[in-house]
This record gives structure tokens, sequence and C-alpha cells, in this order.
């Protein structure tokens, strides 16, 4: 798939370096990286859908195996990679090994460390349709003869094995005269706060809970009126999920209620279709000249924190094409404090583009305009940092959002962390997101240290200068025997190459790195 470049990470012993005997093909002019970014930023439409994501069977997959209509799956992601074939180091032959199949494996052995995910953003199809998994007797009897529907979507009715009869969750509930409460049984001990995710709205039940990289999805049309609201309790000692709800009457219910699609189904994250939900944008501020802060409030049938380290897609209509963006939400500061906000609430720091199609209509939202918001997405864990001593965080420009969250983690929870620190690349001064929060932190906090670096700052600046080189990185990170360390890095594709490249000389190895998508 994307084939690495001479001198970049990860290390010449890694079994992830691209196979002896593969090397670069010679590129047309206006064929580089770079030309690539350019045609990705055109606003042009890559797919071949017009902003839509859709759920893509195997037999659509492999519909699409020519040089001129050529899909790939990574990771239960689709792309239609045919506008990228000329600009791919490898060729195309190399891309059409993977052709309207799935790549993953294929990608793993060359170069599994390259962030795709950002190279390839606009040019992705959607996910592989949802498979029905396990489901009750009851849910496929009551299904019988019908067409299934995901996110409005048909989904072919193949259903497959448990994943495991030992890890399967279960579920049971239970009534008051005034409540009924939903039990999830994890068989999972040291369950998050944040694994359960609820939407109760006209009467159908969704809670998903999220264990490492499987869901567990409940989907139920209940058998009686409950208000809109739902209380969610998780219990980690026993591996326990509680959902809660109000009854509109204090009748006796005989059963929950009727299953819908997927329900009591344990799949691969990867292979549960994106799912949203309408939230009301109820507040926008100013951060920077070009970037503001939108506050989304979710239903109040939802029930969702958002991970550290995860994100979330916006999806919206414009002028008749349906367009989708992920965001990395942040707190409403980035230091603690009693306004943190409504519990329901998501901020995102959005930069706004004058020809973006997509940002100068959030620009353009008025207050309590309504936007569909998925439910948290990645593969970033906070596993990675338990046992960490030293945090280094490389971001530029918008890049800095995900190490917002991840930064107040660390220095509120991790409890060996000695330092943090945070290398912030801008253009220009006023380019620099939430500066003075940063500065206060580091006031507040001697544990936290923070360096800004201009590529293009005024006579009055008295920081760093330049780009990202090996000299500024080794001055900012050090290395003694009696430390653990990790970096996270978030920016634009060439800036994360570069300095993926950089902390592979400085003989930092792919287990102490995280490349968020930019």
């Amino acid at each position: 798939m994307l084939n690495i470049p001479s001198q970049s990470f990860p290390a010449p012993s890694s079994q992830q370096r691209v196979t002896p005997g593969r090397s670069k093909v010679p590129l047309k002019p206006g064929r580089s990286l770079m030309d690539w970014i350019r045609v990705t930023k055109s606003g042009k439409d890559l797919t071949g859908l017009k902003g839509r994501l859709i759920e893509v069977t195997e037999e659509e997959l492999a519909s699409h195996n020519k040089v001129d209509d050529c899909w790939i799956c990574i990771r239960g992601l689709v792309y239609n990679v045919t506008p990228y074939m000329e600009y791919h180091p490898g060729g195309e032959q190399e891309l059409m090994r993977a052709a309207g199949a799935d790549g993953t494996d294929l990608f793993d052995q060359v170069h599994r460390w390259v962030n795709y995910e950002s190279m390839l953003k606009e040019c992705l199809v959607g996910r592989m349709a949802v498979n029905l998994g396990t489901m009750a007797k009851d849910s496929l009897s009551s299904t019988k003869g019908q067409k299934l529907h995901i996110n409005g979507l048909p989904v072919a009715e193949k259903a497959t094995e448990p994943a495991s009869k030992d890890i399967s969750p279960r579920y049971d509930w239970f009534q008051t005269d005034t409540t009924v409460t939903v039990l999830i049984y994890t068989k999972q001990k040291d369950l998050s706060s944040d694994c359960a995710i609820a939407d109760l709205l006209d009467g159908v039940l969704r809670l998903e809970v999220v264990l490492g990289e499987l869901s567990y999805l409940m989907h139920l049309r209940l058998s009686h009126e409950v208000q809109a609201h739902i209380s969610i309790q998780t219990s980690s000692a026993v591996g326990k999920v509680e959902a809660s709800m109000i009854k509109m009457s204090n009748n006796k219910w005989k059963e929950l209620g009727v299953p819908l699609d997927s329900h009591n189904s344990l799949l691969k994250c990867t292979d549960r279709g994106i799912f949203f939900r309408k939230c009301t944008l109820v507040s926008k501020c100013q951060v920077t000249h070009d970037t503001k802060l939108f506050t989304l409030r979710l239903p109040h049938g939802t029930s969702f924190q958002v991970p550290t380290g995860k994100h979330v897609y916006l999806k919206s209509l414009i002028k008749d094409r349906e367009i989708i963006k992920p965001y990395t939400p942040v707190f409403r500061t980035l230091l603690p404090d009693h306004q943190d906000g409504n519990s329901k609430d998501i901020f995102l720091m959005i930069k706004i583009y004058p020809k973006g199609a997509f940002t100068s209509n959030m620009e353009t939202l008025q207050i309590g305009d309504s936007l569909c918001l998925s439910s948290p997405e990645g593969q970033f864990s906070t596993s990675h940092l338990h046992d960490i001593t030293n945090l280094y965080c490389i971001a530029a420009g918008t890049g800095f959002t995900p190490m917002a969250k991840l930064l107040r983690h660390a220095l509120q929870d991790l409890a060996l962390l000695r330092k943090a620190k945070l290398l912030f690349f801008n253009r220009k001064e006023k380019d620099i997101l939430w500066m003075d929060h940063l500065q206060h932190l580091a006031v507040e906090d001697k544990r936290f240290e923070v360096e800004f670096v201009l590529s293009e700052p005024s006579t009055e600046w008295d920081g760093k200068r330049g780009r990202i080189e090996m000299l500024l990185l080794s001055n900012f990170m050090s290395k003694t025997p009696d430390s653990k360390h990790f970096v996270c890095v978030c920016g634009p594709a060439p800036f994360t190459e570069q300095a993926l490249g950089l902390l592979e000389k400085l003989g930092y190895c792919e287990e102490e790195i995280h490349a968020f998508q930019g």
C-alpha cells in the first residue's frame, strides 16, 4: 500500500519495515506527497459519492478491482484509492495487489506505521457492511422476511458465529413501579466509566458497550413508554453496566421490548456501523482569528463520554451533499474548573476555512441549529500511559486538539508522571490555540512545560523560530535510564511523517509513539 520513505519510522530491523527488493517507482512530475496533499485539500470529490459515507458489502468491494476503479479495505474502512494511484511511491501495481479486497494484512506486512487514515481520509467510502452477529432467537424470528437496515442502509442478512461463548456479555432487566433497569454483565473486570454509549429516542433503546476492540449492542423497541432520559452507571469490580429509565405510567411490563437490528450482538468495533444522533448547537466562541470553540449538546436520551484520544464525526447536509468530518473533542478549558459545562456538552475546536464547504457551513450555524454527531471512534487507549514517567506531545496547528485532553488526563490521573511537555508549532503568534491556558497551566503545575515554535514570527517574537528538525527535538526531549517515555504526535501528514523519522533517529521505538489522525 503506502510505501515507506528510506529514512523513516520504524527502525530498519523492525518487522514492519518494507520487505527486501521493494522499491519506489519514478513518479510523473507533479505527483509528489505535497501534490497529493494539495489534491486532498482542493475540495474535489475523491470518492465519487459526493461526500456520503456508505456501508460496503463484500460483493460491492470486490466489484471495484480495476486501475480506474479501485477500492481497498483497511481495518474495516473502505477507501477509493483510484485518484491516489499516480501519487503512490510504490506504483499502481502495489496498490492493485489489494484491489477490491481487504488489504489489512498486506498493509501491516509492508508499513503498518503509516498514518493512512490521515493520508486517505478524503478517499473514505465508508465501512464494511455490519454482520448481524449473535442475535437472540426471538430477534431472528421477529425479523424473518423483513429487510434489515442500519443507519438507513440495507444490510446483508448474513449471521456470524459468536465472537466467543466465554466472553459474550449477557443482559437482564428488572422493574419497580416507576423504573426499568437494564443490566449488562460484560464478564470483563476494570470497566472504564466511558465504555457505555446509550441512546433513547422515540421508545427505541440503543445501548452499546465498548470492550477494547469489541462492541456489544442491545437494540430494542421498548414495550412501553419511558421518559426521554437515561442514567448509566458502571461497576468495574464486577464488569456490570446499568441503564435506568423512568416509566411514563406505573403499569407492570411483561417484556422489555422487541429486538431490532443487531440486537444482542458482539462484533469488532471496526465492523459496527457509524451511529449518529442529532445534537444542538448551544454556543460558539472565538479562540483565535480563524478558530472557534463550538459547544454541542447531546439529546436528553443520549449518554456517553468521549474517552481521551478518541474523535467523533460530524455530519451535515450541505447543498444536497452529506459531508462527514472527524474532530477531536476538548474540554471547555484546559485547566479543570467547576464550569467545565453540562455533562451532555461536547466541545469542538474547529478552524474555519473560508473555502471549506464544511467549516464555512459551521460558521453560519445559529444557536439552536442541529448537527449530527457520531459515537466516539479511534484506536488510542490510555493503557499506553499507565506506567510512564515522561509524556512528550508534538503538535502543529489544530493537531493540538487531541493533546488538550491528553495533557489534562496525564497531569490528573498518572501517578508516576514526572514531566509532561508540549512542543507546539504554528505559523504566527495569532494562530496559537489556547496560548494563555497553556502558559497558565505551566505556572500552576511545575511538571508541565510548553514551547512554542513559529515558522513566520513577527520581529517582536522572542520565542523559538523555524520548523520541526533534529536539534529542536533533541533539545526538547531527554532520556534517562530510570524513566519511561511516551510520545504523541499530531499535525498535517508531512509534519507527522517528518516527526516520526526524527524520533526514530533519536532512538524512540514503535511502542513509545502514537501518531493521531491529523
